[in-house]
């Protein structure tokens, strides 16, 4: 904790795996500090992979990412870092018991790793899931950071289609992470495919519900991808500010079109 005060003090004076069902052993006490490798940023990517995602939507996400980690600007943006590179994770999430961690954490420090976590998105297995436990995804995401990294921002960037309908309550999981100093940044995709309108009465439209409920800790924000084909276009905006030194105040909600 001490490494990552000082790297923010720091910052700001620049200007094929197995479904997971437990948590990841933690190292404890000053040898886990002194293990990890300071970053800008640590950045842990949540895919929703329930039943709303078919296999052509799961695709584009998972290439969207894929894209998003090949495109120089995202790259450039990685050097002009303090440190000048970030730790990157990838886990698809759906039930409350169904997180899948594809991609372990992965230093990023320039075109040719940002490649090598590409290429290990484009060979990840695709699967698909039941139901949307939001709450699940933080929870679990939460215990992903310090494991061998140390930024000065811990950042979760959740992307889905639906609100949570399975887990603990979401409102207790966004607190918990919230209160850990961990920041929650949403992509809602708005399905070109929505439900019937008397189902979608039941709900406030998705991109209310991310802004409300699921998106909190200092510069959050909401990107919103108008349909699956918007996400490559999102994903990369999205990421391009998440892994900005000391951004400029952005907009709470953007919104990103094929």
């Amino acid at each position: 904790m001490l490494r990552r005060n000082l790297l923010t003090l720091s910052a700001g004076l620049l200007a094929a795996p197995a479904l997971l069902t437990s948590r990841p052993a933690r190292a404890s006490g000053s040898l886990a500090a002194a293990a990890n490798e300071p970053v800008d940023v640590e950045l842990a990517l949540a895919v929703d992979v329930s039943r709303s995602v078919d296999a052509e939507e799961q695709e584009l996400q998972f290439r969207g990412y894929a894209a998003a980690f090949r495109d120089r600007r995202l790259v450039d943006g990685i050097s002009r870092g303090a440190i000048g590179a970030i730790a990157v994770s990838f886990f698809t999430w759906s039930d409350w018991n169904v997180q899948e961690l594809l991609v372990p954490w992965m230093r990023i420090d320039g075109a040719a790793s940002a490649e090598a976590f590409a290429s290990a998105l484009d060979a990840a297995p695709r699967r698909t899931h039941l139901y949307t436990s939001i709450s699940a995804a933080i929870d679990y995401a939460a215990t992903l950071f310090g494991q061998g990294y140390e930024g000065t921002r811990q950042v979760v960037d959740i992307s889905g289609d639906g609100v949570n309908n399975s887990g603990r309550p979401l409102a207790e999981a966004r607190a918990a992470a919230l209160d850990k100093g961990i920041v929650l940044n949403g992509l809602a995709v708005l399905d070109r495919t929505p439900p019937p309108s008397q189902f979608a009465a039941l709900n406030p439209p998705l991109d209310e519900y991310y802004r409300d409920q699921v998106i909190g800790g200092p510069g959050a924000f909401l990107m919103v991808a108008e349909g699956f084909d918007a996400f490559e276009n999102a994903v990369r905006r999205k990421i391009i500010r998440e892994i900005a030194l000391n951004p400029p105040p952005g907009p709470l909600v953007e919104r990103a079109f094929a």
